[in-house]
């Protein structure tokens, strides 16, 4: 039997507005973000079998008005939360403005092993995630899925199944970050997946025709 996944980027994040945060995993959505949520819940022409969210907040906010619409509907956290490579704690207080030096050094550096500062993700460990969510969505009984995330971490995924890279090494690395640069994601994004009973896989591209254009998009 085949499946249907629907890949739901957040709504724009305090983070995004380019809005002091505190830590990766805190930063809200705006009052935009919130309004791109309510859009992305009636983009949806039937119910979700499953919502799958991530841990980090903006995510969970952008599936409430999902969450609510269908009500009752199953929901599940898995870990398909956003790749962030920088230690928390240059997070605190700062803006992405001012975290853009950090950013670059890590790139810069290009080692898939490093754990920036003792406590960022590594990129090794985020590719992890990636084929631990392939596993999942393979093993899911569901026809029909949603799963709220991030832009990084679903330009990843979109990148192994395009390309097949599935080793974190320096080479593929240096790939995936081109590739993510060149790759469109604005906030509340949709992408949709087939998955044939074969395990071929389809995707569509990143839709966002359910946000009116008076709302703007952003991209990081």
């Amino acid at each position: 039997m085949s499946k249907e996944v629907w890949f739901i980027r957040h709504g724009e994040s305090v983070s995004n507005a380019n809005l002091p945060t505190t830590h990766p995993a805190e930063s809200a959505l705006t009052a935009k973000g919130h309004r791109e949520a309510e859009y992305v819940a009636q983009a949806f022409t039937r119910k979700p079998d499953l919502i799958v969210v991530s841990p980090y907040i903006r995510a969970q906010q952008t599936a409430v008005p999902t969450i609510n619409r269908f009500n009752p509907v199953p929901v599940a956290e898995w870990p398909v939360f956003e790749f962030s490579y920088l230690h928390p704690e240059k997070y605190n207080g700062t803006t992405g403005d001012e975290r853009w030096p950090d950013a670059q050094a890590y790139w810069h550096r290009m080692n898939p092993l490093e754990n920036e500062g003792g406590e960022g993700e590594s990129f090794a460990e985020m590719l992890a995630r990636v084929q631990e969510m392939e596993a999942k969505l393979q093993g899911a009984p569901e026809p029909f899925m949603a799963i709220f995330s991030h832009g990084l971490f679903l330009r990843a995924f979109l990148w192994m199944s395009l390309t097949g890279f599935r080793e974190a090494t320096r080479r593929s690395m240096e790939r995936y970050l081109f590739f993510s640069r060149g790759i469109p994601l604005p906030n509340g994004a949709i992408m949709k997946m087939r998955i044939e009973a074969d395990g071929r896989i389809s995707f569509s591209p990143f839709d966002t025709a359910h946000i009116p254009e008076s709302l703007g998009l952003v991209d990081e």
